[in-house]
């Protein structure tokens, strides 16, 4: 045993449970914390500008690669305060990230000092485990259990809140013999497996539906080996894509109301069974239920128990590790292929097939100011395979989504439910944080990209480049086509103004490039589509160079409408479709 500040003891827990980066702001509350911290170095640190900021900078660290545990410091009061929205996010979507706060000391307490909130409560709705720790012996178990549930069982975020005496008051800790507690994992029976997998083989039409937990459990390799076997087509939902490559003869494309594709939506109506693993039947992606699950049965394989009926009953449910369930899925598909109880599902995949190669949209688009179709071809034509891309919400992640492709697991990184605008630069400086080497791009409209823009200079301090893609509308556009509904009502969307100081954006409003500039990194502005090529080879040439992110702005039209509808069965296609003739 040692003596040591509990400060000192949560640091040697951090670097236990393999913590190698950290994302934060000090202040007067978490000074002790840091003060451990220099005295260890033994972690970096990545200094951001605003509290969210950071707290979706770990969110990105997280997403990239499996075992990263994104940690978020600040201080009290406010700092607290803003990393909830964070909180919330990663809560969402499922995705692990430990945020430490500090707090007034604890005599002061429920006294109104001077930035003193009662964090744990106000955090209590959006984390696994929100807490307070009042007895400085009890810091390193705390930090124990945090890593221990946010591994558990269905993954999410973790706060910590400490006082400033606690942090400081002195402990015995014995680092040498701490041991991260073992991860549970509910695990699905033989039996069960069995069931769900007979009612598959009853189908004639059937689908998987692979859901982020697929990622999460790194199982991705076994989906598509559990497909191959079967010959069943795979849908992956927004959270999920990646799991199976784009270009996979049974990945049978996206379904829901928005980011979708039109054969994916057409294979889902055209099938009689889903299973579902890792997924969440979200709304975006379901639309009306009475349409989604009309003429088909559902098995819904689930880490989280509460998550089986809770969107819907399904025929079949079975709370499991969406990994050890696809195991077994396998064990027991071999040996019935090898018996021959396996149906031949070759007509099937076939007819989903020829939808993928016909139901398209078109892209081609030559118009000036610029389609946001275009750009996302330009895109599929530059970037490689390997490209990791991230986004958050509105009608480019809307867009990406419909256009773009995904080759790998982790290489599609957005914010599923929650969807805060901002999210986008701080996630993708998280990412790089955690991917040295890979190309990344990010993709934002211009509002989004508006949200946590000071976030850029933390890119450019710390040597985090990517490429940021800015589809400038100057508008609210998924907003703006929301109103739509209410008698074309474009109302309070509009973001264009005359800006005195750059007449040459014809007033699209805010001169980006100086503003990217002025935060210390670089941009190119983009207004006709023969550019867009050239400007994606100026900004990898720029990242090269100067090590700090490059912004490739490019002048959308005004309003484009992008597919979406109020059903599965009723999206509008705005013009845009492609049925390609044999």
């Amino acid at each position: 045993m040692a003596k040591m500040t509990a400060a000192e003891a949560a640091v040697h827990v951090l670097e236990k449970e393999g913590v190698t980066r950290l994302f934060g702001i000090p202040g007067a509350g978490i000074n002790a914390l840091y003060a451990a911290l220099k005295k260890r170095n033994s972690m970096k640190h990545v200094l951001a500008r605003h509290g969210e900021g950071i707290s979706h900078m770990a969110e990105g660290y997280t997403r990239a690669a499996a075992g990263n545990i994104g940690v978020g410091l600040c201080t009290s009061g406010p700092a607290a305060t803003d990393m909830i929205t964070g909180l919330y996010s990663a809560h969402a979507d499922s995705t692990p990230i430990l945020v430490v706060t500090g707090q007034a000391p604890r005599a002061r307490l429920f006294k109104e000092d001077f930035q003193a909130v009662d964090i744990e409560k106000i955090a209590a709705p959006v984390t696994k485990w929100a807490v307070t720790v009042r007895e400085p012996a009890q810091v390193p178990r705390v930090f124990q259990q945090a890593f221990h549930l946010m591994r558990s069982g269905r993954q999410g975020p973790v706060l910590i809140d400490l006082p400033l005496d606690v942090q400081m008051a002195e402990i015995e800790f014995d680092p040498e013999t701490y041991a991260p507690l073992e991860v549970y994992k509910p695990r699905a029976t033989r039996i069960q497996i069995e069931k769900a997998l007979g009612m598959l083989n009853d189908a004639e039409k059937p689908l998987i539906i692979s859901g982020g937990g697929v990622i999460l459990a790194e199982a991705s390799a076994l989906l598509t080996a559990f497909a191959e076997i079967l010959g069943v087509p795979v849908v992956p939902t927004l959270m999920g894509w990646g799991a199976i490559p784009d270009d996979h003869d049974l990945m049978a494309g996206q379904v829901g109301l928005q980011a979708a594709s039109r054969y994916g939506n057409a294979n889902m109506l055209a099938s009689d069974f889903v299973l579902g693993i890792g997924n969440r039947w979200a709304n975006r992606h379901t639309g009306t239920l009475e349409v989604y699950t009309r003429g088909r049965r559902f098995v819904h394989v689930d880490i989280e128990p509460t998550q089986i009926g809770r969107v819907f009953g399904p025929d079949y449910g079975i709370v499991s590790d969406a990994g050890t369930a696809l195991e077994m899925f396998i064990e027991v598909a071999k040996e019935w292929k090898q018996a021959g109880r396996l149906k031949d599902r070759s007509a099937w995949v076939a007819e989903c097939l020829n939808r993928k190669r016909t139901m398209l949209r078109r892209t081609d688009y030559d118009n000036v100011p610029i389609r946001p179709e275009r750009v996302y071809q330009e895109m599929n034509r530059f970037f490689g395979k390997d490209v990791r891309y991230v986004t958050s919400i509105g009608l480019s992640q809307i867009g990406a989504a419909q256009h773009l492709h995904v080759y790998h697991p982790r290489h599609w990184i957005n914010c599923g439910q929650a969807g805060p605008l901002g999210w986008t630069i701080s996630a993708a400086l998280g990412v790089r944080a955690a991917d040295s080497a890979g190309e990344i791009v990010a993709v934002s409209g211009d509002f989004d990209f508006q949200f946590m823009i000071e976030e850029l200079a933390v890119g450019a301090q710390f040597k985090l480049p990517y490429m940021h893609v800015v589809v400038n509308n100057a508008y609210l556009g998924l907003i703006r086509q929301g109103q739509l509904g209410f008698g074309d009502l474009d109302y309070c969307v509009q973001l264009s103004f005359e800006n005195i100081n750059a007449p040459e954006i014809n007033g699209y409003g805010i001169d980006f490039v100086k503003v990217v500039e002025g935060l210390g990194c670089k941009a190119i502005r983009v207004f006709r589509p023969e550019d867009i090529r050239p400007a994606f080879e100026k900004a990898r040439e720029w990242m090269k160079a100067f090590s700090v992110p490059v912004v490739v702005e490019i002048i959308l039209e005004r309003a484009t409408n992008i597919p979406m509808g109020s059903d599965i069965d009723k999206i509008n296609e705005f013009g845009g479709a492609l049925d390609i003739s044999e």
